[in-house]
């Protein structure tokens, strides 16, 4: 999933990203109000985290601007502790709002819950083959049984799943799954693929996760 953080200080916006990412989210930075309604407009996410106050725009302009666009989910992270404040950003569509100094730990399990909530929505499982990949409960099974994945190996199993049948090169992988620039001298991506392989592939007959020489990969119940 993707997270968009619109913070114009530096120290917080790089230590929610920091503890995103460690979750295993794909997560974007925009330091000011025009950047962060420009990104969240043009892109998709799944959801915005928005500080009020803001560098160009206030953040109720930015939620107003992304309102006027689309439903995407907003969390305001603020110092600005009014009940007035609290009151005006729910009134303008925002999910939660939660104040500044904030446990980090309270932050993901309003973020959980707020996805948790649009996935119930929208969500719905996963299947290709005998793999089925349940988002609510972050469950995989394959041929009906179990499948334990760490937070990466779940999201690159997402993104072949979604992408089913299509040719995956290490770039839009490394993209979508790691939100970083591919080097082609970084083994990463093949790295994760041989490590989801000895779970999902190894110990079944039928092999579905399969290498295009030279350009990347292919989920796919034919053979390659």
């Amino acid at each position: 999933m993707r997270i968009l953080i619109v913070e114009d200080e530096p120290k917080t916006a790089a230590y929610v990203r920091k503890g995103l990412m460690e979750q295993g989210y794909v997560v974007d930075v925009a330091s000011d109000g025009f950047d962060g309604l420009h990104l969240a407009t043009t892109s998709r996410y799944d959801l915005i985290l928005l500080d009020v106050m803001l560098p160009g725009l206030e953040g109720w302009e930015v939620l107003q601007g992304i309102r006027r666009q689309q439903p995407t989910p907003v969390l305001f992270l603020t110092a600005r502790d009014a009940v007035e404040d609290r009151v005006k950003g729910l009134q303008l569509g925002a999910e939660d709002y939660l104040v500044k100094p904030f446990a980090f730990s309270e932050l993901l399990a309003r973020v959980q819950n707020i996805l948790r909530r649009g996935s119930m929505q929208s969500e719905q499982p996963l299947r290709f083959a005998d793999v089925e990949v349940d988002p609510l409960r972050r469950r995989v099974t394959r041929s009906g049984q179990r499948v334990e994945l760490t937070v990466k190996e779940y999201a690159l199993l997402g993104y072949f799943m979604r992408h089913a049948g299509e040719m995956c090169s290490r770039t839009l992988i490394a993209e979508n799954v790691w939100d970083m620039n591919f080097d082609s001298d970084t083994n990463v991506v093949d790295v994760a693929v041989r490590r989801l392989r000895a779970k999902l592939d190894d110990p079944f007959p039928q092999k579905l996760i399969h290498t295009i020489r030279g350009v990347g990969y292919v989920f796919d119940e034919r053979a390659q």
